[in-house]
């Protein structure tokens, strides 16, 4: 393939969803797979719900996924400008075109006559297709009408009897009737064009070879289809994504859980897991490999590979697969990752503790076989920064009386008190170890490490020992010996 060029356009009127990003993903490896160019352009036309904040937030998200662009209102490029709404000129005159060649009309039908006509066609079980009575109105007698009205719309002139056929790179031949279309708006007035519209005239003046997006747009395709054949204009290749599905198979939405990027990067999700999570969304390599590189997506990435059906986003699938990446890191990485996380917690309790990086470096290589979401360090470590607060009954093993409990941990206490700093984990193991000998060794270890956490799961009380140092350590057995007196 050559002259490879296809595009995303988000419009920025919320965060920057998943599914887009995964849209976004899909056109980024077919760009950089083929040697072609990945745009993205924003559809800002609604500017009651555009704001800025939204634009900013999917360059950001997209930027931290990886996913580069080569032409953006970021880094410009030769066939901006990249907003629609910098773009009217452009539009205006091709509107105006389809309204001298009578191919577009102006409709003058309220909102509410409208409705009604929409509510009449589906009690009588038709499908709700507007063909428009002003669709033959003559130009002059339509020049007076918007003089006089203002709620006039501007719709195109659909041929009846048409068989609308494109071929789609994913799911095959698919065509449409074009006497189900109706007559479609397209814009609302001729310097307000509305999405059909707007979308295909960005994609012929930007050199659009590709059009790659989710199924949900599958519909508006004919109606593209016509206005592109009307203008003149170049067809360009379709492929529509599988939609992204929650666990219960209907629609990802924010009741299975985070819905945009920003709030999984919120949760500590690593971009390179997410970046792995979304390519396999609706996409597999042929085997059962799960873990590639974003160089190795970009080998391996094709549209032959994409799957028909819905992609179910399984989020226990990606915690296990961020946790992967967590393990790959440095300790050196880990900590600089980390910390803002932990800074966010500690904020958060008002505390005002000030944790060197070596000892911080301790706690977060021995939480790092467990962590899932970086976020998750402050909660899994917090009883490294101060006592732990706990009810009297956890430190119990089984059965075991108050009495039983004293003996233990004074049994805990007695060895740990043998020990010369510095202590290491294996030092301490082997001492326990000995004097435990054949016997229960929950009956020793279970109460010493809820007395060193406070906690019903966390690392080993040796690890955590060899970090807290024999003092603290010591202390916090005095504590849970009081709890029991």
């Amino acid at each position: 393939m050559s002259n490879i060029r296809v595009r995303i356009a988000p419009s920025p009127t919320g965060p920057l969803h998943v599914g887009t990003a995964r849209t976004a993903l899909f056109n980024y490896l077919f760009a950089r797979h083929h040697d072609g160019k990945f745009i993205l352009r924003i559809e800002d036309t609604d500017l009651e719900r555009s704001d800025k904040k939204y634009e900013e937030d999917i360059f950001e998200g997209l930027r931290w996924l990886g996913i580069e662009a080569d032409e953006s209102p970021e880094c410009s490029g030769p066939h901006g400008p990249y907003r629609q709404s910098e773009r009217i000129k452009i539009y205006k005159k091709y509107i105006q075109k389809l309204l001298d060649e009578r191919r577009a009309f102006y409709c003058f039908h309220s909102k509410k006559e409208l409705e009604e006509e929409k509510e009449k066609l589906l009690a009588a079980k038709h499908p709700p297709i507007h063909l428009c009575e002003y669709r033959t109105l003559d130009p002059a007698e339509a020049a007076m009408f918007t003089q006089a009205k203002s709620d006039y719309i501007i719709r195109f002139k659909t041929p009846s009897g048409r068989k609308i056929e494109f071929q789609d790179l994913i799911r095959g031949d698919v065509s449409f009737d074009s006497d189900l279309l109706g007559d479609f708006s397209i814009a609302k007035r001729v310097d307000v064009p509305l999405y059909n519209f707007a979308v295909i005239i960005d994609d012929e003046t930007m050199e659009i070879s590709h059009v790659i997006r989710g199924e949900d747009h599958i519909s508006n395709t004919p109606k593209q289809l016509l206005l592109i054949e009307a203008l003149g204009f170049k067809i360009p290749q379709y492929a529509h994504l599988p939609l992204i599905l929650g666990s219960d198979r209907s629609k990802l939405s924010k009741r299975h859980g985070p819905a945009s990027v920003n709030e999984y990067r919120a949760a500590g999700y690593l971009p390179e897991a997410l970046f792995n999570f979304l390519a396999l969304l609706g996409w597999n390599s042929g085997n059962d490999r799960e873990f590639f590189s974003k160089k190795e997506l970009i080998k391996e990435f094709s549209l032959e590979k994409v799957q028909k059906s819905g992609a179910i986003f399984d989020i226990t699938k990606l915690d296990w697969m961020n946790g992967e990446y967590i393990r790959k890191k440095s300790a050196k990485e880990l900590l600089e990752l980390c910390q803002p996380f932990l800074a966010d917690f500690l904020q958060n309790q008002n505390s005002k503790i000030k944790i060197q990086n070596d000892y911080l470096e301790k706690i977060i290589k021995l939480e790092q076989p467990r962590l899932k979401k970086l976020a998750e360090i402050g909660e899994r470590t917090e009883y490294f920064f101060w006592a732990p607060e706990y009810d009297k009954e956890l430190l119990c093993w089984k059965n075991m009386s108050d009495t039983e409990l004293i003996a233990s941990l004074e049994a805990a206490e007695k060895i740990i008190s043998n020990f010369q700093t510095p202590i290491s984990k294996e030092k301490i193991e082997e001492a326990f170890l000995k004097e435990i000998g054949e016997g229960d060794k929950g009956r020793i270890l279970w109460p010493l490490r809820v007395a060193l956490t406070g906690k019903k799961a966390s690392p080993g009380p040796f690890e955590i020992m060899e970090i807290l140092g024999i003092e603290e350590s010591l202390r916090r057995i005095a504590a849970a010996k009081q709890k029991k007196m």
